[in-house]
């Protein structure tokens, strides 16, 4: 069954990606920088996109939902974890996916393993914040130095 949802998967991705472009639509979405116990951090892979890249697990936020309730929702969805100490650590504007974004980064710790849904995400993994893999987003590597404080936190994503 799987080898017909990512390709579903991939092609509703595209397409929503033309109509936000098309549209100009803005559109609110969190990440989370999760930690484990030892300190490292959760890295997925998703089924659609650029599915090569390690990515924050994170996603939409419904209307009228909060921001923290919408990265506990996603994290919880994507690698049933259940995040405690939700931080806000910033807020950024992307226009990458062809719409205005506004992303709400958090911090989290956890003391769960990861286990990827099978359905949006390929997989879940934590790693130590020095050994981060090779495929990791250039966006995603941003956030990491920004959370290491050696660059500054920029405003756009």
């Amino acid at each position: 069954m799987l080898w017909l949802v990512n390709p579903l998967l991939q092609l509703a991705h595209h397409a929503r990606r033309a109509v936000y472009r098309l549209l100009n639509v803005q559109t609110r979405g969190v990440k989370v920088m999760l930690f484990d116990g030892e300190g490292r951090l959760l890295l997925v892979r998703n089924s659609y996109g650029k599915t090569q890249q390690h990515l924050l697990p994170g996603g939409g936020v419904k209307r009228h939902e909060a921001p923290m309730a919408a990265a506990a929702r996603e994290v919880r969805e994507e690698v049933g974890i259940e995040a405690a100490e939700l931080t806000l650590f910033a807020i950024y504007v992307s226009e990458l996916e062809g719409r205005r974004d506004t992303i709400h980064l958090f911090t989290a710790r956890t003391r769960d393993e990861a286990i990827a849904d099978g359905v949006e995400v390929a997989e879940a993994r934590f790693f130590a914040l020095d050994a981060l893999p090779e495929t990791l987003s250039a966006a995603t590597a941003r956030r990491v130095a920004e959370y290491r404080r050696e660059q500054p936190v920029a405003p756009r994503w």
